[in-house]
């Protein structure tokens, strides 16, 4: 019996052996193949790059040899390499139609996955993705005049980010560094970007486990457990899309603050544009940019959709809750590397304390933001349905009015002064149903959070 094959947030994942197979594959690269084919385009190349997991490589060189033959010219990594390097890449090299990238990004080790990344060097949108299914399993053609080309693919990326980041004020204002590879595709990237720009710097876990060190290959605090006193921890997942920072004091820093910080900071600096972000991150973000006089676009959760409206917008930078960022000067792509560089540049330009940047950002939004979320898993997509159509009525919750509401993905309430609010919105790769909760007062996070409960 074949796998069901749907395309989530960001491309097709599932457990080894079970729904991801060498089977799978080759239904998606197939499928893939008569997409592009169906472009009429004159490119014919492909690069194709894997993350560290298991059987990464043998799946890559699986799907390099079957585009082969199907007569594209593949650039095949060599060496593991991030989703941000190859998507540049795709962009790029000349005569590119795009990029296949392994990963299951930041899930759990028994996973792998694979994404489809045009020539925009962005996630494939989800009209592209319906496109592909439309041809899972019909017949293609075996041409076999195509060839493989393995290669290092860093040294481009390497260029354009160094003319992106200002290593000059890095190393003459450096904080102490501690780099923690988290066993991730980042190690011998990140690491090197520092070595070959003269950043001292500490590391930790610099090896690649296809089972993670025993964890997640996810960098939030559970498994961010190497910060040492007085360095600025940095971090990356699994692919190096997403990044994870602990300040001096041994704080995880959250993405939403580190967008709040980085847009200050850009703006600061004479950056020009909008502010892109999806509907879960945090109001913070939307304080800041008003009082910075910054226009906002608010997309559905996914990078796919920041991407989109990047393309579309001048952007000063888009970035969503769950660690992905970028900048309009960047790829149209989340990348954990630049991420985390971008911070560093920050730090080292106002020559301050991580912490103490924070702190001058929730002082400029002039309030705290607390934030909390409730997963239900569900029975059924009915029972979700119910559920969703019992919140979107509420004029009240917790004793807080509604003031207004936003029904981009999910529906999206604003409570009280609007400082408050609840998000309701099904999970886009499990079957769950999440209740983002989000407010100034932790009292008035907890009185809505018990609310939930009892409603649910």
């Amino acid at each position: 019996m074949n796998t069901v094959i749907k395309f989530g947030t960001d491309g097709f994942r599932g457990i080894i052996a079970r729904e991801f197979t060498f089977e799978t594959l080759k239904r998606i690269i197939n499928a893939i193949n008569l997409y592009i084919k169906n472009l009429n385009s004159n490119k014919k190349t492909i690069i194709v790059g894997y993350d560290p997991r298991f059987m990464a490589r043998d799946f890559a060189q699986y799907c390099a040899e079957l585009l082969a033959d199907y007569g594209f010219k593949v650039i095949l990594s060599s060496k593991v390499v991030p989703t941000p390097i190859v998507a540049y890449c795709a962009k790029c090299y000349p005569d590119s139609i795009g990029a296949i990238m392994l990963t299951a990004s930041h899930n759990p080790p028994n996973y792998q996955g694979v994404k489809f990344i045009p020539n925009y060097a962005g996630p494939a949108t989800k009209e592209i993705t319906d496109k592909i299914l439309t041809f899972l399993d019909k017949e293609t053609k075996i041409v076999e005049n195509g060839e493989i080309i393995e290669k290092d693919l860093e040294e481009d990326y390497f260029s354009h980010i160094e003319k992106l980041i200002d290593f000059e004020i890095i190393k003459k204002n450096c904080p102490k560094i501690l780099f923690d590879g988290l066993y991730s595709s980042s190690i011998g990237y990140f690491d090197k970007l520092l070595q070959r720009n003269n950043i001292p710097f500490e590391s930790v876990n610099m090896y690649h486990d296809p089972n993670f060190g025993g964890g997640l290959p996810e960098p939030k605090p559970k498994f961010l457990k190497n910060n040492k006193e007085g360095c600025i921890t940095f971090a990356n997942d699994g692919d190096a899309d997403r990044y994870g920072v602990i300040d001096e004091q041994g704080a995880y820093i959250s993405p939403n603050i580190v967008l709040a910080m980085l847009l200050r900071y850009l703006v600061s600096r004479g950056y020009m544009g909008k502010m892109i972000k999806t509907v879960g991150v945090s109001n913070i973000v939307d304080v800041t940019a008003k009082k910075l006089n910054i226009e906002t676009i608010t997309t559905p959760v996914g990078f796919k959709w920041l991407s989109e409206a990047m393309r579309e917008n001048q952007a000063i930078l888009a970035g969503e809750d769950s660690g992905g960022l970028s900048t309009g000067e960047h790829i149209p792509e989340k990348d954990g590397i630049y991420a985390n560089l971008l911070i560093l540049e920050m730090i080292a330009y106002q020559n301050k304390p991580l912490y103490k940047i924070v702190q001058e950002t929730k002082d400029f939004a002039g309030s705290e933001f607390f934030t909390d979320r409730v997963d239900v898993k569900l029975d059924s997509d009915e029972q979700a349905n119910l559920l969703m159509v019992k919140f979107n009525m509420l004029i009240d919750v917790a004793g807080l009015k509604v003031a207004d509401k936003l029904t981009i993905d999910g529906t999206k309430l604003f409570l009280d002064n609007s400082l408050s609010s609840l998000l309701i919105r099904k999970s886009g790769t499990e079957p769950l149903l999440r209740f983002y909760i989000e407010s100034d007062d932790i009292n008035k996070l907890n009185s809505i959070k018990t609310f939930v409960r009892e409603n649910i």
